[in-house]
């Protein structure tokens, strides 16, 4: 789908919605596409009152961050885990660079919310939990924390057969997190 006609896609819309957000898989991954896109909405002023944001596991260098952000309203970041270890088994990967986007677009009032996705026994322990709120509130003390509970619809094989949360459990997280 080309940028015009996506804008199309957005024009049968306008009745309905504030905002565009783009997510993924990965949106950053994509981020040519959607500076183009942001672009054209913030340029055009039948466009005017829609917000643009970016739903992203933040694993993307300043570079791209910085190119975003002059078209982009806001970011909401998924942090997996605070744990380097915790984060690479969750994800295969380290989250030095998610870290890293979570200061930067703090800095540049860019960081919408910081979503916490909670698997139960993989970086739901109440260490971790208070570990990840105090590093947060220390990068902003004000922070929109948000929590996703895991669910198994849509995971990769390994990950269908960890537990997703219960309602006890979010009890539990909200009761630590805020």
């Amino acid at each position: 789908m080309s940028v015009q006609e996506v804008l199309i896609e957005i024009r049968s819309a306008m009745p309905y919605i504030s905002g565009i957000t783009v997510s993924g898989g990965e949106a950053t991954v994509q981020h040519e596409f959607v500076l183009e896109l942001f672009k054209e909405i913030k340029k055009r002023s039948e466009f005017e009152h829609l917000t643009t944001m970016i739903d992203s596991n933040g694993n993307a260098p300043q570079e791209v961050w910085d190119l975003l952000a002059p078209y982009t309203d806001g970011v909401m970041l998924d942090l997996k885990a605070l744990d380097d270890a915790s984060h690479i088994e969750l994800t295969g990967s380290s989250n030095t660079v998610v870290l890293e986007s979570i200061k930067y677009l703090d800095s540049i009032n860019k960081l919408y919310e910081v979503r916490l996705l909670l698997v139960p026994g993989h970086n739901d322990s109440d260490e971790e939990l208070i570990t990840t709120a105090l590093w947060l509130k220390k990068v902003n003390p004000n922070m929109k924390i948000t929590i996703n509970a895991f669910k198994t619809h849509g995971v990769r094989a390994s990950a269908r057969e960890w537990p997703e949360v219960s309602d006890r459990d979010l009890v539990r997280y909200h009761s630590i997190i805020d």
